[in-house]
């Protein structure tokens, strides 16, 4: 998708390894990112468009400066983003907190200071309350406006946008109705299936198409239709085969970007072949979109070539084969003919509105009270980290992990008091010791 050049760029420095790319793809709620523990794993600057409380911006995350290295501190953080940083409408100055402050620190934010750019200072890796106390040290550096933050944990983020957005103008008609954003979706499945039809049939059936924008690769293409207000981005990918059955570099190449549109979509439609019922590839494919995290409507295409099939058999067949994805919607169509292919998109809708839901803590702790844990664990409270997909943080000085069906339950009883109808959703433990 073109990026728009009017929105406020919001850009993330920092020395190597103090998790920007991790805090970048926070802030998206997707994985665009590669994050590891080697240094300087990212070299170049990597542009994301994201969204707060209706408040759109561009995120930039620039490559790490080289510490220990007088003659790279200021060219090279300035070479790689002196562009970003010059057009910057908040700049997040992102820190360790589990070290102390370096020479390149504070080189770095004297650069800083010289911009005169608004600049949030944002303690990373402070995922407990006695860790806060340790992140006020930093103020040393001169910026009055400090944050402690757990990145990957996603602990203090919306806090952190919470004051970065506060000057961007919000998006035209941000309180009108949910479709302020566009809602990516990405159409997956097995060769075909009739990946191509479907998205021909959504685009084809609505008149308000704003323009088909060229993806990264050849073979995908964003298709971009408004409907009742909302923007919806489509993009067709490649068949997904058997790793044994993908031979030709190019298809490998097509499957690789496959998964990566699944990554970075909002919403997933899985497409299984009603005329051949399933197989295990459909299951592997399904395996993708919910190991990252991606709210998923089950697609049963062809059904008016299997006029002999009985849908609840059909649905309890899908329940009993994709288990992992209970709380994905099952509905039936034909791309061919167009049936069935105008409800999917209040059902893209939902999902994605389920994904992005946020429930506040005061009211998760309401609902703590009520479940029934065995009793050496002990929770302290609990609070929602980020959305897309909904993820939860119980606090407790019980070490390890949830047992899984303890998990489940938890799981459930948050379907049952919030919905949260076709996304995952994710349980972590922290633990907060004496």
């Amino acid at each position: 998708m073109k990026r728009s050049a009017s929105l406020p760029v919001v850009v993330i420095v920092g020395r190597p390894n103090v998790g920007k790319s991790t805090l970048f793809n926070a802030i998206l709620g997707q994985r665009r990112a590669i994050v590891g523990d080697e240094p300087g794993i990212t070299r170049d600057r990597i542009h994301g468009e994201g969204s707060h409380k209706g408040r759109p911006f561009e995120l930039i995350d620039t490559g790490g400066i080289i510490p220990n290295d007088a003659e790279l501190i200021p060219s090279e953080i300035l070479r790689q983003a002196r562009t970003a940083l010059e057009q910057a409408a908040h700049i997040i100055f992102l820190i360790d907190g589990r070290t102390e402050i370096t020479s390149a620190d504070r080189e770095l934010a004297q650069i800083l200071r010289k911009l005169g750019r608004p600049v949030a200072l944002a303690v990373n890796k402070i995922d407990t309350a006695g860790r806060e106390v340790l992140a006020h040290e930093f103020h040393s550096l001169g910026f009055p406006d400090l944050f402690p933050v757990s990145a990957e944990h996603r602990l203090g983020v919306a806090e952190l946008l919470d004051h970065v957005t506060a000057s961007f103008p919000p998006e035209p008609d941000a309180g009108a109705g949910p479709g302020r954003r566009a809602v990516k979706v990405a159409i997956i499945g097995r060769p075909n299936v009739g990946k191509s039809t479907l998205l021909n049939a959504l685009v084809g059936e609505q008149r308000a198409i704003v323009s088909p924008v060229a993806g990264t690769t050849r073979d995908a293409v964003d298709q971009h239709i408004v409907v009742d207000g909302t923007e919806y981005v489509f993009v067709d990918t490649a068949g997904m085969r058997r790793k044994g059955k993908t031979r030709l570099m190019a298809e490998k190449l097509s499957v690789v970007m496959a998964r990566r549109h699944i990554r970075m979509a909002d919403v997933v439609l899985l497409l299984l072949d009603a005329s051949e019922g399933l197989v295990a590839l459909d299951a592997n494919i399904a395996g993708y979109a919910h190991q990252d995290g991606r709210p998923v409507v089950l697609c049963v295409n062809k059904w008016d070539a299997a006029p002999a099939r009985d849908r609840k058999a059909f649905t309890a067949e899908v329940r009993d084969a994709l288990k992992f994805l209970d709380y994905a919607p099952v509905t039936f169509l034909s791309a061919k003919n167009g049936s069935g292919v105008r409800e999917l998109l209040p059902l893209i809708l939902e999902v994605y509105e389920s994904s992005s839901k946020r429930i506040p803590t005061a009211e998760l702790n309401r609902f703590l009270e009520g479940l029934q844990l065995e009793p050496d664990l002990k929770v302290l409270y609990m609070t929602q980290a980020s959305v897309r997909p909904p993820t939860f943080v119980l606090f407790t000085h019980h070490r390890g992990k949830l047992h899984f069906s303890t998990e489940r339950y938890i799981v459930n009883r948050l379907r049952k008091a919030f919905g949260f109808r076709g996304t995952p959703i994710v349980v972590k433990l922290q633990s907060r010791r004496r």
